[in-house]
C-alpha cells in the first residue's frame, strides 16, 4: 500500500477511480487480473473505470462497503517476493469482524512479527487483500500504509468499525 499523504506514488495508470467515504481508490490491472488498489487522498478526482475488470472492481467494492460480509471474486495479482505473498494469502482467511497480530500472523507462517509488518504494508491489493485486519499485539492498531498514526489510521479504523470489530477486547 502506498502512503495517502501525498508520498511517491508508481507511475503506473490508474484504469479507475473509486470515491469512498475514507479515501479515492486508485485500481490498477494488468491483462486479466487487478493489481492494485490505491488509497489516494479524498481530493483527488473520481475516474470513471475504463475496462470491464475496473468495473467489475468497482461494483465489488461499492457492494463490500453496502454489506461488509460480501466476499470479493477478483483476480489477483499481486507483484511481490514469494515471502510477501504467502502473507497476502493468509490475510483473507481472517473472518470479517475479527483481527489478527502480526504475531499470531508470524508464527502461523514460521517468521517474525516485523517481517509480516512490512509485507502488510507493501501490500499492492489495499482493501480486497485485507491487511487492515492485522494489528499490533495487546490491541494496538500498529501500522498502515507504513505509518502509525494520522489519516492512514483513520483509514484503518474505519474499515474495522465497518466490518464490525469490537476495539477492546
Amino acid at each position: 500500500m502506498r502512503p495517502i499523504d501525498g508520498q511517491a506514488r508508481s507511475a503506473s495508470v490508474f484504469v479507475a477511480k473509486l470515491r469512498t467515504p475514507f479515501a479515492v481508490l486508485g485500481i490498477r490491472v494488468s491483462g486479466s487480473a487487478l493489481t492494485g488498489v490505491e488509497y489516494l487522498p479524498l481530493s483527488e478526482r473520481a475516474m470513471a473505470p475504463t475496462n470491464t475488470l475496473a468495473e467489475r472492481a468497482c461494483r465489488q467494492i461499492e457492494r463490500f462497503l453496502d454489506d461488509p460480509m460480501f466476499r470479493f471474486t477478483l483476480p489477483l495479482a499481486p507483484a511481490g517476493t514469494a515471502f510477501r505473498r504467502r502473507v497476502w494469502d493468509a490475510l483473507p482467511a481472517i473472518p470479517v469482524g475479527e483481527s489478527r497480530t502480526y504475531g499470531e500472523i508470524a508464527r502461523q507462517l514460521g517468521s517474525g512479527p516485523r517481517a509480516i509488518g512490512g509485507a502488510c504494508g507493501a501490500n499492492p491489493i489495499a482493501l480486497i487483500i485485507p491487511c487492515h485486519r492485522v494489528v499490533g499485539s495487546q490491541g494496538s492498531l500498529g501500522g498502515f500504509m507504513g505509518v502509525t498514526e494520522g489519516n492512514p489510521i483513520d483509514i484503518k479504523r474505519w474499515l474495522l468499525t465497518h466490518e464490525g470489530y469490537r476495539f477492546g477486547r
